[in-house]
């Protein structure tokens, strides 16, 4: 959730608790209604005793992502959901379902380089969809961010995270689990860095089992204001911008505006949740219906999202 294409910059995570083993839980027949618009936002940082933010704190979002389930395990918010007791995870879950969020996982993020380290796809999908499954949460989002793989351009990447899609849609089928990716900005763009095509080639192969995209528009230096965040991105990803990206055959109501919750969440690409509802206003003007999504409370919140929203989603 911290990377630039640029540079890799490798962030201080928040400190970690112990991966959670995961057991095997047969599927159950379920339904879902998949968010549309989105609101989504995440919780790494540790927020309390019972893990998960008040729900008053989240009025206006119906999305919660837990982030991170990671090659090696559940860890920080992913992982201290999954080891409450599960009268507790259960009550907790009752509750956000009664306030109409969801709550999934977020996999991977900026640590985790799946590719480059040679993780196997089916194997990796399988275990985080039991996860999914154990933890009776409502789907999950793929945080794939391994820059050295799509930077290759020998289509590796491509190819993992389609497979790895497609594997999980096995065991959490659609319009029963919610399947989110949440890509770099860059990365939905045509450019020479990402010679096999990057999601626009994952979009190509497995856009019809993605149920939206969090696109991450900060950490490339841009993004920072209507202009560039919707209408064209310029040097050096010149086609990220929303409406660019559409133009490049992602189907724009799937497109998730994605901005840091406050600076100390991203290198750059910050915009104060004000200025952020303008470009909100005018992408719903010309027809956008994506949604919202932010990393991540608390410094995003339901003061924050009801901000960023002003009259474009009243």
């Amino acid at each position: 959730m911290i990377t630039s294409v640029s540079a890799a910059l490798a962030l201080a995570s928040v400190t970690s608790v112990v991966a959670v083993p995961i057991k095997q839980t047969a599927p159950v027949a379920r339904a879902v209604s998949i968010p549309s618009p989105a609101f989504v936002i995440y919780t790494d940082r540790f927020v309390a005793a019972d893990i998960l933010p008040p729900v008053a704190d989240l009025a206006g979002w119906n999305v919660l992502a837990l982030s991170f389930l990671t090659l090696g395990g559940a860890l920080d918010q992913a992982g201290a959901y999954a080891a409450l007791a599960p009268d507790v995870r259960a009550a907790k879950k009752a509750e956000y379902a009664t306030a109409g969020i969801n709550i999934i996982v977020s996999a991977f993020g900026e640590t985790d380089k799946p590719t480059t380290q040679g993780a196997d796809p089916v194997a990796t999908a399988n275990t985080m969809a039991q996860f999914v499954l154990n933890t009776q949460l409502d789907g999950i989002d793929v945080d794939y961010e391994d820059l050295a793989a799509m930077n290759k351009g020998d289509g590796a990447a491509e190819q993992w995270v389609t497979t790895f899609t497609q594997t999980l849609r096995q065991t959490l089928p659609q319009g029963q689990f919610i399947l989110s990716h949440a890509p770099l900005a860059p990365w939905l763009s045509p450019n020479q860095q990402f010679a096999a095509g990057a999601y626009l080639t994952v979009n190509k192969n497995v856009g019809p089992m993605i149920d939206f995209y969090n696109i991450q528009f900060y950490n490339q230096g841009l993004y920072t204001d209507c202009a560039g965040l919707l209408d064209a991105a310029g040097a050096p990803f010149a086609g990220s911008a929303l409406f660019e990206i559409a133009k490049n055959g992602v189907d724009l109501n799937k497109l998730v505006i994605g901005k840091p919750g406050a600076v100390t969440d991203a290198t750059n690409g910050f915009m104060d949740p004000a200025t952020l509802s303008q470009c909100v206003a005018q992408a719903k003007a010309k027809g956008w219906n994506g949604g919202i999504m932010s990393f991540q409370f608390p410094n995003a919140n339901a003061a924050w999202i009801a901000a960023a929203k002003g009259s474009a989603f009243a």
